[in-house]
């Protein structure tokens, strides 16, 4: 005979199939989604809420909204899918708390509230989109990553998270903790070595990578055999889309243009160390061999740095992007001590070449960079200009162009005759098309902190 313990547990769990039966017949593009968490009775919430493997329930709130609220119901159960298909529980690592979880109830719920379906719509009030407006003014996408530092812009107050919270929570976050805010990091450390921290840490790699292609099968979906949803589905696919974007390692990008040039250098790896000691002793300071002056080094000799400056870029970017790629390249002692590196600034012409000569100069113009231009976008004249410099012998060794944008413009027809790559800072994922014979890297915010 069945335990009072798995009658209620077998009840919660036919009240969530009840709703994830009904939210698949209204939107069968989310199908694998809606069947990425199984059921589990928990008591320590008094609501519900998902660890990216479960849905944690408490039966007595599951029978109560049932009841009183199906709609309510099928939309805390979309909620919780939501947040697994974006990541939120496991993307929070170095944020505070309290303004990233407001952050992911606000993205899901955005998204909630676009799509045109009477199995999870509710009126909005006047509350919520008010607070829309002001975020969609910042963030072209109501990401979660977005809304985040657009709060953090507006320096929210205590009671402002907690007004927000009151309006856009819908099931309990606690299943989020996997690790203990307390720990230093000292403890942090010695956990990390432990069985239970190393099973931990397979676990979030299983369920990311389960997410992952349940995203990806869901924008397949929507992008497919159910593109006649797109109007229906309002922000959800291009949320996942910039979810499922190629994330990049810039500084590995970078290495991609360096050159193989010999540098004046002693190469203590050309010679045996011991026929040099042995000379030594035996005729006191004459060495049988001797290293070779000379030693191959992959660094930079020329390169261009092309910068849109049309109207759709911000100073802002544009110095970050400057600094942060300037540190990148001295870190990795990417150029020769005496270097050719031409800035170029251009919108719909070249506006200003900045040539340096060396680590030191490249410091000096991120500390003091001027934005000149602020018209439209062409990229054709500032490869026009590069090659009349190769023309000039101004750019013998040229192998690599990198070009910073944020916008579409008019790209040239045929091929240069060095590596190129177009750099896209974008809040919101667009598929620029550049040629096939240009590489295209697309930074989000984050990586752009993180290089």
């Amino acid at each position: 005979m069945a335990s009072n313990r798995e009658r209620l547990e077998r009840l919660g769990s036919a009240i969530l199939s009840a709703s994830r039966n009904e939210l698949y017949f209204s939107m069968r593009f989310l199908d694998i989604a809606l069947s990425g968490l199984d059921y589990r009775m928990n008591l320590n919430t008094v609501t519900v809420g998902t660890d990216g493997i479960s849905i944690l329930f408490n039966p007595t709130y599951l029978q109560r909204v049932y009841r009183d609220d199906l709609v309510e119901l099928n939309r805390v159960y979309l909620h919780m899918i939501l947040h697994c298909m974006f990541r939120h529980e496991l993307n929070r690592e170095g944020r505070d708390e309290d303004l990233w979880t407001v952050a992911c109830d606000i993205a899901v719920e955005s998204i909630l509230d676009g799509i045109e379906n009477r199995s999870i719509q509710l009126s909005i009030s006047t509350f919520r989109e008010e607070t829309y407006d002001w975020l969609s003014e910042e963030c072209p996408v109501l990401t979660a990553e977005a809304i985040y530092r657009a709060l953090e812009r507006r320096q929210v107050q205590y009671l402002d998270i907690l007004r927000l919270k009151q309006e856009f929570l819908r099931d309990d976050h606690q299943f989020w903790q996997d690790d203990d805010p307390g720990q230093d990091e000292s403890q942090q450390q010695e956990d990390s070595d432990s069985p239970d921290s190393r099973a931990q840490q397979e676990r979030r790699r299983e369920v990311e990578a389960k997410w992952k292609r349940i995203d990806e099968k869901t924008q397949t979906n929507l992008e497919t055999f159910f593109a006649g949803h797109g109007d229906e589905m309002g922000g959800l696919l291009k949320s996942i889309q910039i979810e499922n974007r190629e994330r990049y390692d810039y500084r590995a990008f970078l290495r991609r243009f360096v050159t193989l040039r010999e540098e004046v250098k002693t190469d203590p790896d050309s010679f045996d160390y011991a026929f040099y000691s042995y000379g030594l002793e035996l005729y006191g300071n004459i060495p049988l061999i001797e290293p070779l002056e000379y030693r191959e080094s992959r660094k930079i000799r020329d390169f261009v740095i092309v910068i849109d400056t049309s109207d759709s870029c911000s100073d802002g970017i544009i110095e970050r992007f400057l600094s942060e790629t300037r540190a990148i390249l001295n870190q990795e002692s990417a150029f020769f001590r005496e270097m050719n590196l031409h800035i170029i600034q251009s919108d719909a012409g070249v506006q200003m070449d900045t040539v340096l000569h060396s680590p030191e100069e490249f410091d000096q113009f991120s500390r003091n960079f001027t934005v000149k231009g602020y018209g439209g976008t062409d990229f054709r004249p500032a490869f026009d200009y590069v090659a009349n410099l190769q023309a000039q012998g101004q750019l013998a060794e040229l192998k690599g162009l990198l070009y910073f944008t944020d916008g579409f413009g008019t790209y040239p027809q045929k091929k240069p005759p060095y590596d190129t790559a177009f750099v896209f800072f974008r809040e919101e994922y667009t598929d620029a098309q550049v040629p096939p014979w240009a590489m295209k890297v697309v930074l989000g915010p984050d990586e752009l902190q993180e290089i």
